[in-house]
């Protein structure tokens, strides 16, 4: 997996993105500023005033919609990306002069891609998000894990702040196949994934890893 994927350079005769319309004042004129890619920006040190909620959604697939049509270009997504934050009050869009609420309804990114690798402190798995973030699981970038309705194992990696990405179905069972056992404090043993140093657990061992989602 290539670190270079997500740092696409202008193309001749590429202008500035089009802004959807109706989004608040902050928000357009970020439009008019942008290129085509655009790093997280510095959001968690931007307190202005929550404007309200947009008709801004990310469904449990990881795809944008905007006043019920899905956001078709890439580029779009990765720019609101960029200035997304979750709040204490929920998830929020956020310019140097304006925060606006999305809907989320599981969390914002996918995990796409996954490389495991051997280093120094053993394995290492680093990870490609559906807007072209590259992680690390390790003590700055935990996994963790959820059980859904139906009893299925969820696996999430942290990106920033308090944004989550969760894995693919495929990138799932890929991390399925590297659970592996250890003891635990308890005198028993627990399941679980190395990445970094660091052992993420996620169940114990009398409890399997079926129903991995």
């Amino acid at each position: 997996m290539s670190g270079e994927r997500g740092k696409p350079g202008r193309t001749a005769g590429e202008g500035p993105q089009a802004a959807p319309e109706g989004l608040p004042a902050g928000l357009a004129a970020l439009f008019a500023s942008a290129g085509p890619s655009t790093k997280a920006r510095p959001v968690e040190k931007w307190n202005p005033p929550h404007c309200g909620m947009i008709d801004m959604r990310i469904t449990a697939d990881g795809a944008w919609h905007y006043r019920g049509s899905p956001i078709g270009r890439p580029a779009l997504v990765k720019l609101f990306a960029s200035i997304l934050r979750r709040d204490p009050e929920g998830y929020v869009l956020v310019t140097p002069v304006e925060r606006v609420g999305i809907k989320v309804d599981d969390v914002p990114f996918l995990a796409v891609e996954m490389a495991a690798s051997e280093e120094a402190d053993g394995r290492v798995l680093t990870f490609r998000t559906n807007v072209d973030d590259i992680v690390r699981a390790g003590p700055d970038h935990p996994l963790r894990f959820e059980t859904d309705a139906k009893g299925g194992m969820k696996p999430y990696v942290h990106v920033r702040g308090d944004l989550w990405a969760r894995l693919t179905r495929a990138l799932a069972l890929d991390l399925a196949d590297l659970v592996e056992t250890r003891p635990d404090a308890a005198g028993g043993e627990i399941m679980g994934i190395a990445s970094a140093g660091v052992f993420f657990a996620i169940a114990a061992a009398e409890d399997g890893e079926d129903g991995w989602t």
